[in-house]
């Protein structure tokens, strides 16, 4: 369910995306265009705007300050692009407010990025050893997978308040008008949804070897 459901969001993301990056926005700013008016005017001068490439890339970088975005953000005066813009902006935000979801999953992600691939190859071998120590060795494995859990888990207010804040500077600092709000709505909304599949994901596969070495204990 939770694999499906992150397809579905996929798809609902490349939807929302591809239909308002046609919908050009009354002010005609680009996304980079966007961002650095909301960034300049909230004291984040020194925040670089830079052009990345892949779709959908952008992503805020609180190490090297920078905000990068997609060409199809940074280069596009859209609705989507503009509305994508602002919500990496708004990471830049909460960097400057010490915003503590953010920083905590900052700070895990050396051991995310170790857990995430070792935590299962760990379980696996324990797994196979069918006795005690091998049981031990599996649920170290479970142990450095939760890793990727938590910070899925964590992950999910930092997105959500990112969105929130990109929703309400775009309308202050009148880069689009409330009635503009509904393509962007759409498009971030989806994009949650896609982090709210990724979190589900996460759960359910550590449930499942938690499943997996309660039953091969009862056997």
């Amino acid at each position: 369910p939770a694999l499906l459901l992150g397809l579905y969001a996929q798809m609902k993301v490349k939807s929302a995306f591809d239909r308002y990056s046609k919908v050009r926005s009354a002010r005609n700013l680009t996304g980079a265009q966007a961002a650095r008016r909301i960034l300049d005017e909230n004291g984040l001068q020194f925040v670089t705007v830079e052009r990345v490439d892949g779709f959908l890339s952008d992503h805020y970088d609180p190490r090297s300050k920078t905000l990068r975005l997609s060409s199809a953000v940074y280069d596009t005066p859209s609705l989507a692009a503009v509305g994508v813009a602002a919500h990496e902006t708004g990471h830049a935000l909460q960097d400057q407010q010490h915003y503590v979801p953010l920083n905590l999953r900052s700070a895990m992600v050396p051991a995310v990025q170790i857990g995430s691939w070792l935590g299962p190859i760990v379980f696996m071998i324990g797994l196979f050893m069918s006795n005690m120590v091998g049981q031990s060795i599996a649920w170290i494995g479970v142990i450095l997978f939760a890793a990727t859990a938590v910070f899925a888990l964590v992950t999910l207010p930092v997105e959500f308040n990112a969105s929130s804040r990109a929703k309400r500077l775009l309308v202050s600092e009148g880069i689009l008008s409330p009635q503009e709000l509904q393509g962007v709505n759409q498009v971030l909304d989806a994009a949650a949804l896609t982090y709210v599949a990724a979190a589900l994901q996460a759960i359910m596969t550590l449930l499942y070897y938690v499943y997996i070495l309660t039953g091969s204990r009862r056997r």
